[in-house]
């Protein structure tokens, strides 16, 4: 069914998957870029969504099957929900998840509330987890440990030398978005979201993890090419509630095999599978376990 919440004054708009008997309700929050609700996004700056990565719908279907309910939801600016993309900040896409999570215990009163997270998603999951009481457990995919700009530096590292001249461009891009000052830049003649750059290149989620007292579950692709796979493991080690942490096979960042580390490049063709079953498998299983339905 259709499910509407306002953040701040902004109107979001997404989906509510009800199940008979609700064992938990989970909230679903997208990485970034400009995705919907399904976590598909649009590349470039015309045309529909054009890479339907299916990430946060193929879990939340995955949750279904351990009995949660399930919302996500458009991103600002983005498919039915109002408000501007490009002006909006890692702290309004926090904002967004909390009054998402405060609309969903709302709903099911006294029901745990799951925070569940892809990527950038990840880290506003693990803040909920941390910090509000309704959250009873959280779901990590594609999750750092580092700084935002630690994460770059990282990839740079990882990807320079296959790709020299692109890892120059994107450092350039990197410095002149860390001396802005305005909520949207234009780079390279592109109307940029600056002020999310330069909150998520001084963001660090450790402190957060290093809060959590619910239990987490961290699932990160071993062939990852956008965040180190090992920080699972760092996760792991600050996370203080009970943790279950897997990095698996060759997949990618969005959850599908990547044999040759492509990365980005290879997004394309991957997403014609589906997420991989065995990283659902274990979301389902982990739901069940720890969020088991009333007999």
């Amino acid at each position: 069914m259709d499910a509407h919440f306002h953040s701040d004054g902004c109107h979001l708009a997404g989906t509510l998957a009800e199940v008979p008997e609700p064992a938990a309700a989970a909230v679903l929050i997208t990485g970034a870029g400009k995705f919907n609700r399904d976590a598909d996004g649009r590349l470039g700056r015309r045309g529909p969504f054009t890479l339907r990565t299916g990430v946060t719908r193929q879990v939340a279907e995955a949750l279904g099957q351990a009995n949660v309910a399930t919302l996500r939801y458009d991103k600002r600016g983005v498919g039915a929900s109002g408000g501007d993309y490009l002006s909006a900040g890692m702290s309004e896409n926090l904002a967004d998840a909390r009054a998402a999570v405060g609309w969903l215990a709302d709903r099911y009163p006294g029901l745990p509330i799951l925070a569940v997270g892809h990527s950038e998603g990840s880290l506003h999951a693990a803040r909920l987890a941390a910090s509000e009481p309704a959250v009873a457990g959280a779901i990590l995919l594609g999750a750092h440990a580092r700084s935002g700009e630690q994460v770059v530096d990282w990839q740079l590292e990882t990807l320079g030398p296959a790709v020299p001249r692109l890892a120059r461009a994107v450092l350039k891009r990197i410095q002149r978005l860390k001396t802005s000052t305005t909520d949207v830049a234009r780079i390279y003649g592109f109307r940029v979201n600056a002020k999310w750059y330069r909150e998520f290149l001084l963001n660090s989620p450790s402190p957060d993890y290093a809060r959590i007292e619910v239990p987490v579950l961290a699932i990160s692709g071993g062939h990852d090419m956008q965040i180190p796979p090992e920080d699972v493991e760092v996760i792991g080690g600050l996370a203080r509630g009970p943790f279950e942490g897997h990095v698996v096979d060759d997949l990618s960042h969005v959850f599908r095999p990547d044999p040759g580390r492509k990365g980005l490049r290879g997004y394309r063709q991957g997403v014609r599978q589906e997420v991989s079953p065995k990283v659902l498998a274990l979301i389902t299983e982990w739901a069940a376990a720890r969020f088991p339905a009333s007999p």
